[in-house]
């Protein structure tokens, strides 16, 4: 056990050592010996003094920064010392001497995932070759060389006929103030009418052409698009399958001595991407393989910071609840924990919402509990993301909030920053090319494990804001749910709406005829709390200029 844990020395005293482990979601300073384990770690770390001659320099590349973990324990013999632990992979590996290993089992993984990599790969190079391969590239090449043919043809058809149209101007007026007579006038007149009809059907005729020459370029174009699109969906599909398959050979522990794999667990859904391979997950089962007591967590960000931002090297993070929010209750099971303390909605931070992801077209923000999305129709300047973001970037006149999130909901929001971009995304929502997940607490208890909820919607005229169900006048409305976590008296779900009405989910969570629990914390179907559980975690999407699948989450606060 002595390669496995770094005892004190000296060692504490027995009133330095805490009682119950603390929630590992909660913020705030860790617990002094954690912080004492990690400021040994980071020692090491700087140093390059890590068993095994690791290289960590990769660490300090832009967006190669990871979390590191460590964790305070009690040996049988009574002795306190810590295990230390990172995210993902290290310098290339799943493990490091010194290091936690993760929670798979090698032989149950490497059975089926190198045959399994190896097919991603093949799809990919097919995937590249529809998309930048010789063909599709010719093709691009020639259709903009023949839009431009085509612009400076239509240019020069479009100047003759303003030089015509304006010689027939004159010629209309000379007849007006002319001494022809009548029958004369009006044949003039008619033949400058068929000058202009002459004009506006050579116009037709060459539109015709053009939109007949563009014709064989597009469709061989259109249909790459669609042997992409469907390699996409292949691909997408078969990652799905295999990491599903790969959640099967995690095998979680919880301090009771039960086991559950991470398959089941989230199942019938893949788990989140990286669930299951966070610092403290694999620290706390390395704590159970080796019958150590667990009494502190403290994790750390070590390298160089996110590409998106938000964590810097030697500060301590709470756990991720995207990944974590499902994984650590059940480890934690049989332990004395402190309950993570709800969020204070009271003040919205003067830099919220955190910018996840911009471009020139678009926006992903995470927006706090308590901050409007948009403002009132008649309160324009009210706060809210829309008012800080034109005040942010003062020379987007477009923006364009997708979805708006409820004032009590939190999590992420796109902003288009063009009409374009707005309508693009749209189309994708409602095709059901583009997916939104949240996460709620319900007050009570599911019967089932997931569903649909597809229950029609409208105002509630007599009892504004609410919405209510009704299957004659109501806008059909769908939502999909997925049972998370159980406690004695709360179900933790993943929803999917499905479309888009005011108050879908919390109407469907509520209905008797729905889920028939609320969200905890909703007052308007429930009970009033200190915020309601709502939250949104997920959003994947087709980039619309840059044809990129992008997916995006935030923690959920609760």
């Amino acid at each position: 056990m002595h390669d496995v844990v770094t005892y004190f020395a000296p060692q504490p005293d027995p009133t330095e050592v805490p009682v119950r482990l603390a929630s590992p979601f909660a913020s705030g300073p860790p617990h002094p010996l954690a912080r004492r384990a990690a400021e040994e770690l980071q020692l090491r770390l700087r140093r390059g003094e890590l068993a095994g001659g690791l290289d960590l320099r990769s660490l300090d590349e832009p967006g190669r920064g990871k979390m590191f973990g460590v964790l305070v324990v009690a040996a049988p013999d009574g002795r306190i010392g810590y295990l230390c632990g990172f995210s993902g992979m290290l310098g290339e590996s799943w493990y490091a001497d010194g290091f936690a290993p993760p929670l798979f089992d090698p032989v149950a993984r490497d059975a089926f995932w190198p045959a399994g990599q190896a097919e991603l790969d093949a799809l990919d190079e097919r995937h590249a070759e529809l998309v930048d391969g010789a063909e599709p590239v010719v093709l691009r090449a020639r259709l903009a060389e023949l839009t431009a043919r085509q612009a400076e043809a239509a240019t020069e058809l479009s100047t003759r006929h303003e030089a015509n149209r304006r010689c027939r101007h004159d010629a209309r007026g000379r007849l007006a103030e002319g001494t022809r007579g009548e029958d004369e006038r009006r044949e003039a007149l008619h033949a400058l009418g068929q000058e202009s009809r002459a004009d506006a059907a050579e116009r037709r005729r060459l539109e015709l052409a053009h939109q007949q020459e563009r014709e064989a370029l597009e469709s061989a174009l259109r249909a790459f698009d669609t042997r992409r699109a469907e390699l996409e969906h292949l691909r997408a599909e078969r990652s799905r399958q295999l990491w599903q398959q790969i959640a099967y050979s995690y095998v979680i522990p919880n301090a009771r001595g039960e086991e559950r794999t991470l398959g089941v667990m989230f199942a019938p859904e893949p788990p989140p991407g990286g669930a299951g391979d966070c610092a403290a997950p694999k620290l706390l089962g390395q704590a159970y393989r080796h019958q150590l007591k667990p009494l502190a967590l403290a994790e750390f960000w070590w390298g160089a910071p996110p590409l998106t931002g938000g964590r810097q090297a030697g500060e301590y993070y709470p756990a991720c609840r995207s990944k974590c929010g499902a994984v650590l209750p059940y480890m934690l099971e049989g332990l004395s924990v402190d309950l993570a303390p709800l969020p204070d909605t009271a003040a919205i931070p003067e830099d919220a919402p955190r910018v996840l992801y911009e471009d020139p077209w678009l926006l992903v923000v995470d927006k706090p509990c308590g901050l409007l999305s948009i403002p009132g129709r008649h309160d324009s300047l009210r706060d809210s993301v829309l008012v800080r973001l034109r005040r942010r970037y003062p020379e987007d006149a477009e923006l364009l909030v997708m979805h708006p999130l409820e004032v009590d909901i939190s999590g992420l929001l796109l902003v288009a920053r063009d009409p374009e971009t707005h309508a693009a995304l749209q189309r994708q929502f409602a095709r059901q090319e583009a997916d939104k997940r949240y996460v709620a607490w319900l007050d009570g208890l599911l019967p089932g494990d997931q569903g649909t909820v597809e229950l029609p919607l409208r105002a509630d005229v007599e009892h504004r804001p609410r919405q209510r169900v009704d299957p004659l006048h109501g806008k059909r409305a769908i939502t999909q749910w997925y049972v998370v976590r159980r406690t004695d008296t709360q179900t933790r779900v993943s929803l999917f709406p499905r479309t888009d009405r005011p108050h879908q989910l919390r109407v469907h969570a509520a209905d008797p005829l729905g889920l028939g629990a609320p969200i905890v914390g909703d007052r308007l179907y429930g009970h009033d709390a200190a915020r309601l559980m709502l939250h949104a975690e997920a959003v994947t999407f087709l980039h619309p200029r840059k044809n990129e699948r992008l997916e995006f989450q935030s923690p959920a606060p609760f």
